[in-house]
Order: C-alpha cells, then structure tokens, then sequence
C-alpha cells in the first residue's frame, strides 16, 4: 500500500463535506495514493474515472464530515466545553437551516472563535487518521 499524503487527504475530505452527503465523492487509490474526484452536480472533472472506484477495494472512499461526527454534535461539544451557559442557544440553532452561520456569529461575538477552528481542526485530523486505519485494517 502507497502512503497518502495528509494535505490530500484532507482536501478530499473539505471536498466531500462541502455538499450535502452522496453530493461530492473522493477516492483514494491505495495501490498509487492518487485522489479522484467525483461530483453529482458537476462534469468539471476532465479525467477519465476508473470503471470499478466505487465498487473495488483498492479504493478508499472519503467520509462525509457527517459520517466521522464531525458536525452538529462536534459543534456542541465545543459549546459545551467553552461555552456551556450558550449550550441551549446553540443547540436550537441546529434546529434550522443557516446553523452555521448563527453559530459561528455566536462563537465571534463569545471571541472564540478562533478556539473553534482549532478545535474542529484537531477533531478532523484525529478523526480521518482513526478513519484511514480502521478502514485499511479491515
């Protein structure tokens, strides 16, 4: 098996959570580390896919940030830990469409915002690293 760089997989892996999930697809070769890139509302992607990426086991399909827990639920361990007299506030935010945009108003006028970023960041790397090896140990 080929080493994947972290950046890579990282890239795939904003590509994919960017859209809604099943929207944005990435694979990562395990045989040459290579990322394809797959989309249901685009044809920007001039390469020819491979016939077998979504069905052979020398590809490694990318989660969804939904997948790995890395959504609402991480957004409110944050909350919890750092703002817990918030938690209520931000929980109903993820009750309606535009979640995302209350929350991180509420994280900027609390000022920790840039906690929040280090923190999903940390959060995603541990996750897809946790991802990788459970998948490749299988």
């Amino acid at each position: 098996m080929v080493a994947v760089r972290h950046d890579d997989l990282a890239m795939a892996f904003d590509f994919v959570s960017y859209a809604a999930p099943m929207e944005h697809n990435a694979y990562v070769s395990l045989d040459t580390g290579k990322v394809w890139w797959t989309s249901d509302s685009s044809d920007a992607f001039d390469e020819e896919i491979p016939d077998d990426l979504g069905t052979s086991d020398r590809y490694l399909a990318i989660p969804h940030k939904n997948d790995l827990d890395l959504g609402r639920r991480l957004a409110l361990r944050f909350v919890a830990q750092e703002l817990p007299a918030c938690y209520d506030q931000a929980e109903g935010f993820f009750r309606r469409q535009g979640a995302y945009a209350r929350f991180k108003d509420l994280l900027e006028r609390e000022g920790v915002l840039e906690r929040w970023y280090s923190f999903e960041a940390n959060a995603v790397e541990r996750a897809l690293r946790s991802y990788v090896a459970r998948t490749l140990t299988r």
